[in-house]
């Protein structure tokens, strides 16, 4: 079984609890920027996959499921009972999952540069082997290429850097196993069973997950809407904060009307 820590929460004491999900490659740092306006309305809390940031490595083959899972344990061991969630890329596809496995839990979601279903598996296990041959330091650039948006570097160059050393850094065999758990990856034919408010973002550049995917859920959903973040591409916590806060601050507004 996955095990995940979660990030002590930051924010004002009774607010409600907004859980942040990382993108493959990534940690926590990849909200840092984003989390301290988080905090202004919302406790604030973060996770690193598997042999990323924080988290020890996988030990076994997991399944984007039993990443909801874990996610789901680990906030109710906070004493949580119903959470609010944003989650990038593999983060999204977790949160998409967590609806769909703990709706009791997850009271509204931001599903942010993600799809119900990302890539070719075969290019997923292609990637596992390439990884295990080489270890993540082979992804570095071409990561840097699908990350971020043209200017993206120059406007958060000291967070673009870690975000890339913590894709360094991140534990081969654990990264692989999040691939292969990608490859398996797909819920489009259960979005219907999704009923709480859902918010699908996308970022102007993004090649991972362009418009496509996040309409797709949008429209799958019983409740759900999409937005554009422009000038970003696949990290928008990352390359444009303020922009991406504003998104959830405004569908977080939505909640209360």
């Amino acid at each position: 079984m996955i095990r995940l820590t979660l990030t002590d929460p930051v924010g004002p004491d009774g607010a409600p609890l907004l859980v942040l999900g990382p993108s493959l490659g990534t940690s926590t740092i990849l909200w840092q920027n984003a989390t301290p306006l988080l905090a202004e309305r919302c406790r604030v809390t973060a996770w690193d996959l598997p042999g990323h940031g924080a988290s020890a490595p996988a030990s076994e083959p997991f399944g984007v499921a039993d990443l909801a899972d874990a996610v789901a344990l680990a906030v109710r061991d906070l004493g949580e009972t119903s959470v609010l969630y944003a989650g990038v890329s593999l983060g999204g596809a977790t949160g998409l999952e967590l609806a769909l496995r703990h709706p009791d839990l997850v009271r509204a979601a931001v599903i942010v540069a993600s799809g119900a279903q990302l890539g070719e598996p075969s290019a997923w296990h292609d990637r596992a082997t390439l990884v295990r041959e080489q270890s993540t330091s082979a992804l570095i650039v071409p990561s840097a290429t699908r990350w971020f948006a043209p200017g993206s570097i120059e406007r958060e160059p000291e967070l673009s850097g870690r975000l890339l050393h913590a894709l360094r850094d991140a534990d081969a065999e654990s990264y692989a196993r999040c691939c292969e758990a990608l490859a398996d990856y797909d819920v489009r034919g259960r979005l219907g069973e999704i009923r709480m408010p859902l918010l699908a973002l996308w970022g102007e550049h993004d090649a991972v997950a362009p418009q496509a995917k996040a309409d797709e859920i949008a429209a799958g959903v019983a409740n759900g809407r999409s937005e554009m973040l422009a000038g970003v591409a696949h990290l928008p916590p990352a390359e444009d904060p303020a922009a991406t806060v504003a998104a959830v601050r405004r569908f977080l507004d939505d909640l209360e009307d």
